[in-house]
């Protein structure tokens, strides 16, 4: 490709990304300042939707293709199955990306990285985040950037130095953060958690600021927005959406088989009145139960499942079956997960149905927790 066509298309992005609601142009110059292409593999897996519409771009075979989806709106999937399936089957656990450029902008964004700042990467990747991160922060900033899994750290180090960008790598588990490296002024995690490290609050000054996709496993994901107190706790709120591949300590566990010893029985609440409610709904479920949550739409039912990610046996499914006014809910474990969902659910509505934007989160030493509007209305079980 020659220079005039991807200085081009890489012009196509940024205008894409100058034109996004609250971006600012230090992100918009960083968009222009570290091109995408030297991130993405010669082979990979574009998802610009659903599974069903991701296609395999091929630099050799296709190069149109390949440099027009690289600077494009999808997210890349550059790993299948932590590496133990072939990119080009197409068919797996999505393990590691390229995030979608606009995400990666407002990550950013909310991160408002200064000149001269210490920046711990959770996350590798591919290395454009650490690349659009070390030019942000400048010649006398440092990013320092962890990944677990070595083989996406060897080749994550390869682009960068391709480029002539040197972060410090560590190939290691980012929810230990860095403490020899400490204390930083900003936190970018590029992979979705359930439960905040407090590692990476002992780890930054007070008035530093940790940027997370916050994954809980119920509906919409969220964008997570920390700053850290000098009491050593850090508060927040969730100022968007934003769905990642999760940590890997923190990837929930597969549910217990059915074994035949469930019960069933009615419910009166349609399943996609759980499972498709608004985000702040999610929050709050997710929040009052501790529970995870996924739908499956078929061509005749849809289903909302709910399980216990501390307990695989626990475990239940709403049926809506197309076409019949009755819902039926099937339900493993002793607990009666549905009936604590939907509970949870009319306590939101009881609220006035509040927005994601009136919920924020509060994490110390011993835990987390997550409220309504201030941090003195807690959201708990019951």
């Amino acid at each position: 490709m020659d220079e005039a066509a991807t200085a081009q298309r890489i012009e196509r992005l940024v205008e894409y990304i100058s034109r996004l609601e609250d971006i600012q142009g230090f992100v918009v110059a960083a968009f222009r300042a570290v091109p995408r292409h030297p991130f993405i593999p010669d082979v990979a897996l574009a998802t610009p939707g659903s599974p069903d519409e991701a296609f395999v771009i091929d630099r050799d075979s296709d190069p149109e293709t390949w440099w027009d989806t690289v600077y494009s709106r999808a997210p890349i999937v550059t790993q299948l199955d932590d590496g133990t399936t072939d990119i080009r089957a197409r068919v797996g656990d999505y393990t590691s990306s390229s995030s979608a450029p606009s995400t990666v902008a407002h990550l950013l964004q909310l991160l408002d990285p200064e000149p001269d700042d210490r920046v711990l990467e959770v996350g590798t990747g591919t290395g454009w985040t650490a690349a659009l991160l070390a030019h942000l922060v400048g010649p006398h900033g440092s990013v320092m950037s962890m990944e677990i899994d070595e083989a996406v750290a060897e080749q994550a180090a390869k682009n960068l130095a391709a480029v002539g960008v040197q972060p410090h790598l560590i190939v290691g588990d980012g929810a230990e953060g860095c403490p020899e490296r400490a204390p930083y002024d900003r936190v970018h995690v590029t992979c979705g958690i359930r439960t905040v490290p407090y590692a990476w609050i002992e780890q930054c000054r007070p008035g530093g600021v940790i940027v997370a996709p916050y994954c809980p496993g119920f509906g919409d994901d969220h964008v997570l927005r920390l700053v850290t107190l000098p009491d050593g706790t850090a508060i927040g709120r969730f100022p968007g959406y934003a769905s990642y591949m999760m940590m890997r300590s923190q990837r929930p566990l597969p549910y217990a088989a059915d074994d035949g010893s469930g019960r069933r029985h009615p419910t009166q609440v349609h399943p996609r009145t759980i499972g498709l409610a608004p985000p702040g709904a999610d929050l709050a479920m997710a929040a009052i139960t501790g529970l995870y949550a996924h739908i499956i739409r078929e061509e005749a039912r849809f289903l909302t499942y709910v399980m216990d990610p501390a307990d695989p046996g626990q475990w239940a499914v709403a049926v809506h079956q197309r076409g019949n006014p009755d819902h039926t809910v099937y339900q493993m474990g002793h607990r009666a997960l549905w009936e604590e969902v939907t509970d949870a659910y009319f306590r939101w509505v009881g609220w006035g149905e509040p927005g994601r934007d009136r919920f924020g989160m509060t994490v110390t030493s011993e835990g987390q927790c997550v409220w309504l509007d201030t941090p003195d209305q807690v959201l708990n079980r019951g």
